[in-house]
């Protein structure tokens, strides 16, 4: 079974995205980039956030959720990175260089695919 972690932009998920509710919804409907997941099993075990601009403490949160997770042995088998910073981020290379560089899983660049095309529409 597949055990999903999703990481999105931590100012985005505080100001814009309450609760995270768009990477939820996608996920339980399998559309976007959890469509892979629609034939399979799989459960979504987190949603974490970057830790803030640039991205400095996002190794030491990856470890505290894997240390805070092991008596349940709940751990990630794919890392999904959010639209808020795979579409939106200025640190999106360095942020993905230091998720892929200590994970040891797969990196899947997307989530959700409700992008407001026109707000006021």
């Amino acid at each position: 079974m597949e055990k999903i972690l999703i990481i999105g932009c931590k100012r985005t998920m505080n100001e814009i995205c309450i609760g995270c509710s768009r990477c939820m919804v996608a996920y339980n409907r399998k559309e976007g980039a959890f469509e892979v997941y629609k034939n399979g099993e799989s459960q979504l075990i987190g949603i974490l956030s970057c830790g803030d601009c640039p991205g400095a403490s996002i190794v030491p949160r990856l470890a505290q959720f894997n240390l805070w997770n092991k008596p349940m042995t709940e751990t990630p088998t794919k890392v999904h990175v959010a639209a808020c910073i795979t579409d939106h981020c200025p640190y999106k290379d360095t942020l993905l260089a230091k998720i892929k560089a200590v994970v040891g899983v797969e990196v899947i660049e997307g989530a959700h695919p409700y992008m407001p095309q026109n707000i006021f529409g």
